[in-house]
């Protein structure tokens, strides 16, 4: 069944935006809205914004934007149905048994059929493993250390040496090609047909926070390459918005969690009993994942290989997982490699003793920048005290800010005020800023494309009605619905024109009547042009400019569409110009521009 608009609409409102956003994003307040880092692409500067007047979320780097439902839609990779279920279940509303449309029917068992195969998979590969075709594989775990009960924790398998073994297994059960093909386990190719992703290597399960199957990594045996093989992103696996072992973690009931980097890492590491660990997926870490993390989590110790590329991934993510909100120290295992070297040659006494001694990440990014100068020569030594000053700069807390500033000043030998100086300097500089920019998208994700100027005209318009609404009933014989020439932005006008009539406007609402992902962005960004409402006589003058361009784009569309032999029709909109430009002669009247006074 579709539920009411009216129901519908009851879940939203009773689930506040920013309530619910916060759970997964770090939201700092900026004015009227909310800014954080964009869950849905990686970037560094916020460009991420949140209305709670408008419900709504609009992402002015990638484009996507829509209420409260598109939100958890698009983060947790959930259908209307599920997310309105969630978000019901958060509000204590009771929903009625759903009968799901064709569609919606048809993307469900789509995605449970995807879940169905790759549990099939894991299973199967846990039987290899316990076979004589699985027994280098088994071997190689056994002299890594893990006992049965942890092989077993993990799900962990073989995949056969036979290029073809889990395809003909899957083809008895009765499974289309094509979904085999969306599966991500299989490949295709018009000369050899259907073969299996993975052969011949150690399959670690993936899975998400529910402990469903959704994809697998796999450790080749022998001399193959790659070395580590990960499933492609599916319908159900984006391996940016995951984390290895976090199903686990986030029942460990630790204070913290422990990001390692790679599958061996978490798996010895929950060996050892330090079951709040963690790893990204065969990618450097994203902001999405350090988003995913804070939802469990207020304090993260990182503990990456202690060589260059492995320092290198920690400067990378530290940032990351300070812009999620989190706490973050740096743990050194030097002169161990990794966490399983470590507690293989120490102990897990002396490893308990290194977490408890872990560095704080900013006091870590500082001594590795001392790599990069000359520490005994003085102007090396000014040179790095310059850049640290600049990175002091970016904290924008001013407590945090000043504690860090004295406790650098300390350890490097500066006076405190000295370097005070340099950091305010820096800040004027703009060098502990950085500019909000649109980042180039990922694979696959649509971009922001240009807008043509009537198309900025007419979002501006809605934007500014939805901001100023008591304008609407001024405009009454001025401008219209009619006047959008756009039929998206005609259907959003007509709907935001019906709410003004009953008082009450409300673009999340708006959202509501869209299925389609893009086109609910697509509406969304209709709500979030910038607006400069400063003074009342800019507001006049800047909606009068408005006005006149958008009636003029309108007549001009009209004239364009006009038959020619309309004789009628062209009079009519020949009196229209005529009263547009004694408009402009004479001004807007007072009755249409009826600004909204601040405070």
């Amino acid at each position: 069944m579709r539920y009411s608009d009216d129901l519908i609409e009851e879940i939203r409102s009773a689930n506040d935006i920013v309530d619910v956003i916060s759970q997964y994003v770090r939201l700092q307040r900026r004015g009227a809205n909310y800014f954080g880092l964009c869950p849905f692409h990686n970037e560094k500067s916020p460009s991420f914004s949140v209305s709670p007047s408008k419900q709504m979320y609009y992402c002015f780097g990638c484009g996507e934007g829509g209420n409260v439902i598109t939100f958890l839609m698009k983060y947790e990779n959930e259908t209307f149905q599920e997310a309105l279920k969630k978000l019901a279940d958060r509000a204590g509303i009771r929903l009625p048994e759903p009968e799901l449309s064709g569609e919606a029917r048809a993307e469900s068992d789509r995605k449970g059929k995807l879940l169905e195969i790759n549990k099939l998979a894991a299973e199967y590969f846990y039987r290899k493993l316990r076979t004589p075709a699985g027994k280098n594989a088994m071997d190689y775990l056994k002299k890594r250390g893990l006992s049965d009960e942890i092989i077993r924790s993990f799900g962990l398998g073989y995949s056969d040496r036979y290029s073809d073994d889990l395809y003909r297994f899957m083809k008895k059960r009765g499974y289309a090609d094509e979904l085999l093909k969306d599966s991500g386990l299989f490949h295709f190719d018009e000369r050899h047909g259907f073969g299996d992703k993975f052969w011949n290597r150690v399959m670690f399960p993936i899975m998400d926070v529910n402990r469903r199957v959704i994809g697998f990594g796999g450790r080749v045996m022998g001399e193959g390459k790659p070395k580590y093989l990960n499933s492609p992103e599916t319908v159900i696996f984006d391996k940016s918005r995951n984390l290895y072992g976090l199903y686990a973690a986030k029942r460990a009931g630790k204070k913290n969690m422990i990001i390692c980097e790679g599958y061996m890492d978490v798996i010895s590491m929950h060996q050892a009993g330090y079951t709040n660990s963690v790893a990204s997926l065969g990618t450097a870490l994203t902001s999405q994942q350090c988003a995913l993390l804070h939802r469990y989590t207020g304090d993260v110790l990182v503990i990456y290989d202690m060589d260059e590329a492995g320092v290198k991934a920690a400067l990378r993510a530290i940032p990351m997982l300070r812009n999620a909100g989190l706490r973050t120290k740096v743990v050194n295992l030097r002169p161990h490699k990794d966490p399983d070297e470590f507690i293989k040659a120490e102990g897990g006494e002396a490893f308990e003793k290194r977490l408890e001694e872990a560095e704080n990440s900013f006091l870590f990014t500082v001594r590795m920048s001392e790599r990069d100068y000359d520490m005994d020569d003085p102007q090396g030594r000014t040179d790095f005290l310059h850049h640290t000053a600049s990175m002091l700069a970016e904290i924008e807390d001013e407590l945090e800010r000043t504690s860090y500033l004295e406790t650098v000043a300390g350890k490097y030998g500066t006076e405190p005020e000295l370097l005070r100086r340099e950091v305010g300097r820096a800040s004027l500089r703009g060098t502990g800023r950085q500019m909000i920019r649109v980042p180039k998208a990922p694979p696959g994700r649509k971009t922001v494309s240009r807008d043509s100027a009537e198309d900025q005209t007419q979002k501006l318009m809605l934007t500014w009605l939805t901001s100023r609404p008591e304008l609407i009933p001024g405009l009454k014989g001025y401008l219209g619905p009619e006047d959008f020439t756009d039929p998206l932005y005609r259907e959003v006008a007509e709907m935001i024109w019906q709410q003004a009539e009953h008082g009450q406007i409300s673009p999340a609402s708006v959202i509501n009547h869209f299925q389609d992902g893009d086109t609910q962005s697509r509406a969304a960004s209709l709500f979030h042009t910038n607006l400069q409402l400063d003074k009342d006589g800019n507001i006049r003058q800047a909606f009068a400019d408005l006005f006149f361009r958008m009636k003029t784009a309108s007549l001009e569309a009209k004239e364009k569409a006009l038959d020619q032999t309309d004789l009628s029709g062209l009079q009519k909109i020949i009196e229209e110009r005529r009263s547009l430009e004694r408009l402009r002669t004479e001004g807007l009247p007072d009755s249409l521009i009826t600004p909204k006074k601040d405070g």
